[in-house]
């Protein structure tokens, strides 16, 4: 286990170098300056430019950032010269966290849910359901569904708040367009992997042994059915922790995707890298994490791992 760990984490490092470097220069290809604004004129943008070293060969840039970088330095905001790169992700980021995670313990606890609901039930029109409210869940895109609950249930209604994260009314509707898809995926896993389990010798042997139906579920077949369910949850759990730019366009929400949009558009350099790396980290550090706990349940994985070295 301590060599697939260590492996993992070499990997989710040469990833992430992998990202910085190609980030890095896919920024320097975007046509115009970051400071060719507001009537500047060129003689003044040149002077600036060579004042931040954009007139450097790419490749000293590319070198001096990454020593930088090693230094925990991002730089400072090209627009706002006055606020570090830091400084802006620390603001932003507990605001998409927020919402991410709130996405994400919804999604969770839903999907799992109806999962266990539509494998366990003997109804048909139980299943049915489930199933019809996971395909029209997994149908509409987020931004639709945004769009959709931000009319009826704002513009429409107005039960809700329609922008910010001022009180806990304010989650609901981001949350739930956040949360639709991915409930719906974890549903349908959660049924398909559990129907499997629960036919098994062990679940059997428990049922004859006297064992009621839900704890069987709930204390074997349940944590053996989870496994596809945590690849999903991983990679799905990364996106809604770094936030979904068009949500928070929507709903005006102060996150990491809108700051991420300003700076694509203003061409901002440093805050492109700083956020497009703390994004990276994040996802590369959540999928770390699934794929540990992955194998730690699953024995396949460590046994595979064992044979492949030898």
């Amino acid at each position: 286990m301590l060599g697939y760990t260590c492996k993992r984490i070499l990997t989710g490092i040469f990833s992430l170098f992998v990202l910085i470097t190609v980030t890095f220069f896919l920024v320097r290809l975007i046509p115009g300056s970051p400071f060719q604004q507001g009537g500047v004129s060129d003689q003044v943008v040149e002077a600036i430019e060579q004042e931040y070293g954009l007139h450097d060969p790419v490749f000293i840039q590319y070198i001096s950032y990454i020593v930088n970088l090693l230094h925990g330095d991002l730089g400072i905001s090209y627009q706002d010269p006055a606020t570090r790169v830091t400084d802006i992700i620390a603001r932003a980021w507990p605001v998409t966290a927020s919402v991410g995670i709130t996405a994400l313990a919804v999604s969770v606890f839903l999907g799992t849910g109806a999962g266990i609901v539509k494998a366990v039930s003997r109804r048909r029109c139980v299943k049915e359901m489930i199933s019809a409210a996971g395909m029209l869940s997994a149908g509409i895109p987020s931004f639709a569904a945004a769009i959709l609950l931000l009319l009826v249930f704002s513009v429409k209604l107005k039960w809700l708040p329609a922008s910010g994260l001022l009180s806990p009314a304010h989650y609901i509707l981001p949350v739930t367009a956040l949360s639709l898809y991915p409930s719906a995926m974890i549903a349908r896993l959660t049924a398909n992997a559990l129907d499997g389990e629960l036919k098994k010798e062990y679940v059997l042997f428990a049922r004859a042994k006297g064992m009621g139906k839900w704890r069987t579920v709930l204390t074997h077949a349940l944590k053996n059915a989870y496994l596809p369910v945590l690849n999903y949850v991983g990679p799905s759990s990364a996106a809604l922790l770094t936030g979904s730019f068009v949500i928070e366009s929507i709903f005006t929400i102060p996150g990491l995707g809108r700051e991420f949009v300003g700076s694509i558009t203003n061409r901002d350099y440093t805050l492109i890298l700083g956020l497009t790396i703390f994004m990276g980290a994040v996802v590369i550090f959540v999928n770390l994490l699934t794929d540990l706990l992955c194998a730690w349940l699953d024995p396949q994985t460590r046994r595979a791992y064992r044979e492949e070295k030898m």
